[in-house]
């Protein structure tokens, strides 16, 4: 089962050209794919395409195809495509219910519109917490948290949904380097313990560079480079489109520069000097 868009174009309603233009790309399960790109590139336009939001929600025009576990999201209801395919957009604070009184009654706002028990709604809001370690949040209220307190909120209430695939757009532009990390831990663990599909737009490429699988690089609505994350972010053409290289490879550049790229630095201390 998979998320697979194939040769997909996408045009704003009243837009004079295409958003998105022949994108293929598919999303398999326990899998991470980075995406990166130069402001205006189309990034958020595929999520909401990938997520089914565009055209469903989003008005549009889709061409090719966006499949979600073999079923074509523009068939889809937008409750059937909240449980398959959670995003969080680049505003998260817009993504909160606004009814809410408490960060615990926020997140169990999804789990209680799928109508499932009570026992249940608990059990997937207490999970979603300890996950992005924010129990502390629990009874606070969610007009009142920091833009990085927001996402992570955003972030934990999709999670309490519990859908296959993920589709993250700038899930850490708010959080501190400390914020950065527990994010990637969580995704890293929800990939490889639940088999969770997901693709996360980032411009942190240090990020990338620990927890995707695959990066692909996005200009002008096109995939233009796609692979293994170290063969992407090594790449130097990069830097041509916008996006900054990884800590590690401005390092060995760094030492290459200064003739010491012979010196048989580890990856580990390569690590460490770029954290």
């Amino acid at each position: 089962m998979t998320l697979r868009l194939s040769g997909v174009t996408y045009r704003y309603a009243g837009a004079r050209r295409n958003a998105l233009d022949g994108v293929d790309l598919e999303l398999a399960p326990g899998s991470v794919i980075g995406v990166v790109g130069p402001n205006e590139a189309g990034k958020s336009t595929l999520c909401l395409v990938a997520s089914g939001l565009a055209p469903v929600v989003v008005a549009g025009s889709l061409g090719g195809s966006v499949t979600i576990d073999g079923r074509e999201t523009v068939t889809m209801r937008p409750h059937e495509l909240a449980q398959r395919c959670g995003i969080l957009l680049q505003r998260p604070e817009a993504q909160l219910s606004g009814t809410a009184a408490t960060v615990f009654e926020e997140l169990a706002f999804g789990p209680r519109n799928l109508g499932l028990p009570l026992l249940s709604v608990v059990e997937r809001v207490e999970a979603s917490l300890a996950t992005l370690d924010i129990a502390a949040l629990a009874d606070r209220d969610p007009t009142r948290l920091s833009g990085g307190q927001a996402q992570l909120v955003a972030l934990a209430a999709i999670l309490a949904l519990r859908p296959a695939y993920l589709i993250l757009d700038e899930p850490t532009s708010q959080l501190d380097p400390q914020g950065t990390r527990l994010v990637g831990d969580a995704l890293r663990r929800l990939a490889a313990e639940n088999r969770s599909a997901i693709l996360v737009v980032e411009h942190k490429t240090a990020l990338l560079d620990r927890l995707a699988d695959r990066v692909v690089l996005i200009d002008e609505g096109r995939i233009v480079r796609g692979g293994p994350t170290v063969e992407v972010l090594d790449d130097p053409a990069l830097a041509g489109h916008g996006v900054e290289p990884p800590p590690r490879v401005r390092v060995q550049a760094a030492l290459a520069a200064a003739g010491l790229d012979d010196i048989g630095v580890t990856d580990q201390l390569l690590a460490e000097l770029a954290s």
